[in-house]
């Protein structure tokens, strides 16, 4: 399975996202190291975000990226 790399970006409400596909990687260093590049020449990182995920395709790599995760529970010791 590749490693899709996606650009982010918010659409008019919080549920709609624009995903642009940028790359696709048959391993895990080769995407991380393209990522990092990519996220290095934004000159505005808040516009949009940049993404690695491990998918079978690109189309579930879309629905998993478009899904609402909630936020981690911090514990205690954790704050």
């Amino acid at each position: 399975m590749p490693y899709y790399i996606y650009k982010i970006t918010q659409g008019p409400t919080a549920l709609i996202k624009h995903l642009e596909k940028l790359e696709a990687h048959e391993t895990f260093n080769d995407a991380k190291n393209s990522s990092r590049s990519l996220r290095a020449e934004t000159d505005k990182p808040k516009e949009f975000s940049i993404k690695v995920m491990f998918a079978d395709s690109e189309l579930d790599a879309e629905e998993k990226l478009m899904q609402k995760r909630d936020a981690p529970i911090l514990r205690e010791w954790e704050k």
